[in-house]
């Protein structure tokens, strides 16, 4: 009974967008005709109201797709140098994508950065400004998650120790040298796979790992989101929250959380601003202000499209992170092995927070330095960054000139750090030759 009411819920989303795909039509015939120069109502307040209200509707109604990265290029000493986009490594549920800047010549060593996007029911492409703002200066790839409704369910499951499975397997394929930046919900899963990494004694752990609003430990100034998770348990979220992807979707039939009821939590947390949002949108498009009605689309059409997650992934998380703590308890398993934070002892760590972040609470990241115990003072930062919700953590104006630049500077130092002791371990062995010799 359970299992066909929760299918049915897929269902009926589907079917809605069916029945209103006429009604779209009608809306975007009557705003062509508001909107052609040839009919003198285009110019009056009537004709554009109009217009605007039909593009309204057809925003509202609309089912966003996967939105691009549209990164062509990027500026490197007041050059502009295009960039070509390459998938490198690439698995059932996720591509790894290296955005590749053809510099001409030989290129500087510059550090290389694993950007590890969320999976929380938004695409990688959340992170585009975050990827843009390395590209001047860094070797920038990014996991590109797949849709779980597109995955075919002969692919197989995918729960959080997979997840973790393909971090390790990304570190091994990029090597020793990467600098690894988890953006919110990978930041459990990315310090689990260096964990056991480093208690395997993996000679490709990487050289840092930055943790940017990552739920570490949910116990400290705990959120809405976090108290919801904690006061109905996992079991609730099973029954309330987890459907059948329905046909023809490539992934009919597989469990998933959907896109449409995460998309559904975050408009509800701050519906008033929303709701604003698209009437401030409606007055531009009445008073003619290209500028910033185009600025409110970008945003929407970034911030509507929504994946599927699998459910053994979702129930899995939730369940570790955010009821059980098992992480900070020192409970968290990877397959059969423990998750060991103290055995993290090569590799450098920087937490980032925000000081309004309404999903990862103050404290919730920095709580990695207290449980990496073995990792050399020297090789930790932690940085509060004022005035900045969850987004800005990792994007917008405050993240370019104040987050990112001390990112970059953690980076380059421990790179700098890793060449002197190349160069010192190269001269030593020379003197050793010497005297051998002599």
């Amino acid at each position: 009974m359970y299992g066909a009411a929760m299918s049915f819920a897929y269902h009926a989303y589907e079917a809605v967008h069916m029945m209103v795909s006429p009604m779209r039509g009608v809306s975007d015939a009557v705003q062509l005709a508001f909107k052609n120069p040839g009919n003198p109502l285009t110019y009056t307040p009537l004709g554009r109201t109009v217009a605007a209200s039909c593009e309204l509707f057809e925003r509202v109604t609309r089912r966003y797709g996967k939105p691009a990265f549209g990164l062509n290029e990027t500026m490197i000493n007041g050059v502009t140098v295009p960039v070509e986009e390459r998938v490198v490594w690439e698995r059932p549920f996720c591509r790894l994508v290296y955005f590749d800047r053809r510099i001409p010549g030989r290129r500087k060593p510059q550090p290389k950065v694993l950007l590890v996007a969320p999976m929380s029911g938004h695409y990688a492409t959340l992170l585009r400004g975050t990827v843009e703002a390395f590209l001047p200066g860094h070797e920038v790839y990014i996991t590109d998650w797949a849709d779980a409704r597109l995955v075919p369910l002969s692919e197989g499951r995918f729960d959080l120790d997979d997840y973790i499975d393909y971090v390790i397997d990304m570190l091994h394929t990029l090597g020793p040298d990467t600098h690894v930046m988890a953006v919110c919900q990978p930041a459990v899963p990315v310090i689990a796979a260096i964990a056991r990494m480093e208690a395997e004694g993996d000679d490709d752990a990487p050289r840092s790992m930055t943790l940017m609003g990552g739920p570490i430990d949910t116990r400290r100034s705990p959120t809405a989101v976090n108290e919801l998770a904690m006061e109905r348990g996992t079991d609730w979220f099973r029954r309330n929250c987890i459907t059948v992807v329905p046909f023809p979707h490539l992934g009919a039939f597989r469990k998933v959380y959907p896109g449409f009821m995460q998309l559904s939590g975050f408009m509800a947390m701050n519906i008033d601003r929303h709701v604003s949002a698209h009437y401030e949108m409606f007055k531009h498009l009445v008073s003619g202000d290209g500028d910033s009605a185009e600025r409110h689309r970008d945003f929407y059409d970034e911030y509507l499209a929504v994946m599927d997650m699998t459910a053994e992934f979702y129930l899995q998380t939730i369940d570790t992170v955010f009821v059980r703590h098992a992480l900070p308890k020192g409970e968290m398993m990877h397959r059969d092995k423990p998750v060991d934070l103290g055995a993290i002892r090569r590799v450098a760590l920087m937490t980032v927070e925000g000081e309004l972040d309404d999903i990862s609470g103050v404290g919730q990241t920095k709580a990695a330095h207290d449980l990496c115990v073995n990792i050399p003072a020297d090789k930790r930062v932690h940085y509060l960054q004022p005035k900045v919700g969850h987004y800005g953590v990792f994007n917008g104006s405050r993240f370019r000139a104040e987050i990112q630049p001390r990112i970059s500077d953690f980076m380059v130092s421990l790179d700098m750090e890793a060449a002197k002791g190349r160069r010192g371990d190269s001269a030593g062995e020379r003197r050793k030759a010497l005297k051998v010799v002599g």
